[in-house]
């Protein structure tokens, strides 16, 4: 009976958090995008093309639903109380896996919320009758702590070796507008139309930035620092320098295409090296018993008979 009255009152108390978070979601979505509008001055831009840009930036603060206000007031409240939550780490993590509109505190009262109630619903569901039931309530603590950190993590991962993928197919493609006359600009622009996400999404965020003002090279460092992986890098310091020291950009994109390619032969190599390796846990646990029970099995039957 009292396990039953803890349990309402804890989600009695979630739903009041949940309506206070979201009584604040549009005061501070408003406020928010209000100063999107400032920043960026969005009365510069002209023509419908810049204006759809700019709309991402603008729709930068979209409506929370009920448990996303509850998460990120929980965790605005105890990152801002305790020095263990960092955020600037998580932030990156974020921008990594292309989530532009959760911010980090969002993520840690994630993590809260889940360290809290799927213990509870263990509890719930099995009891507390031995040491069984505790390891499998810390057990579920642990992974309610770890779980929306680590999620954000793999997607971050997949996103990222998306776009190294697809970069020497788009260094290709620089390479033949700029030789056929076009500028970095509009070639990026162009080639822009022709990825998927999420390269398509960082290309055109990088444009955006140079319309709003930035220089090509700050344009290009803020992609490299969004999307940090080594063949971003590498893209990013070699049109620098080539801007810098007057070099062709033909002549960089082309080098740069091979050694990109170069780059990927060796990972799919180092990668095909790691499979023996990866094979061993199915092969051990799995695969070697199934045989062993399919091959031993008459074996087996034929001593006990004789035995007899």
């Amino acid at each position: 009976m009292y396990l039953y009255l803890v349990a309402g009152a804890l989600f009695l108390g979630v739903a009041v958090v949940a309506a206070m978070g979201a009584a604040r979601t549009g005061r501070r979505a408003a406020v928010s995008r209000i100063a999107t509008i400032i920043d960026y001055g969005t009365q510069n831009f002209v023509g419908g093309g810049a204006a759809d840009e700019a709309s991402l930036f603008i729709d930068a603060a979209p409506e929370q639903s009920a448990v996303a206000s509850a998460a990120t007031w929980l965790g605005g409240l105890f990152s801002g109380r305790l020095t263990a939550f960092r955020e600037d780490a998580i932030h990156d993590q974020l921008i990594a896996a292309g989530m532009y509109t959760i911010a980090p505190r969002t993520i840690v009262g994630y993590r809260l919320l889940a360290t809290l109630l799927l213990p509870l619903l263990v509890y719930v569901a099995f009891g507390l009758h031995g040491a069984s039931d505790l390891l499998m309530i810390v057990i579920a603590a642990f992974v309610g702590w770890i779980m929306p950190l680590t999620v954000v993590q793999r997607k971050a991962r997949q996103r990222l070796d998306t776009v190294d993928r697809a970069l020497p197919d788009l260094i290709d493609l620089l390479c033949v507008m700029i030789e056929a006359g076009l500028s970095f600009p509009a070639s990026l622009r162009m080639a822009s139309e022709q990825f998927g996400p999420p390269l398509s999404d960082e290309l055109r965020l990088t444009l955006q930035e140079q319309t709003m003002g930035l220089s090509v090279d700050e344009a290009l460092s803020h992609m490299a620092d969004r999307a940090d992986t080594p063949a971003m890098k590498s893209f990013v310091r070699a049109m620098s320098q080539g801007e810098k020291m007057g070099i062709s950009t033909g002549q960089i994109m082309r080098n740069l295409a091979g050694e990109m390619r170069n780059r990927r032969r060796a990972r799919a190599e180092e990668k095909a090296q790691k499979t023996p390796v990866l094979m061993l846990f199915p092969l051990v646990f799995l695969i070697f018993p199934a045989m062993f029970i399919i091959l031993m099995t008459p074996a087996v039957i034929n001593l006990v008979d004789g035995f007899k």
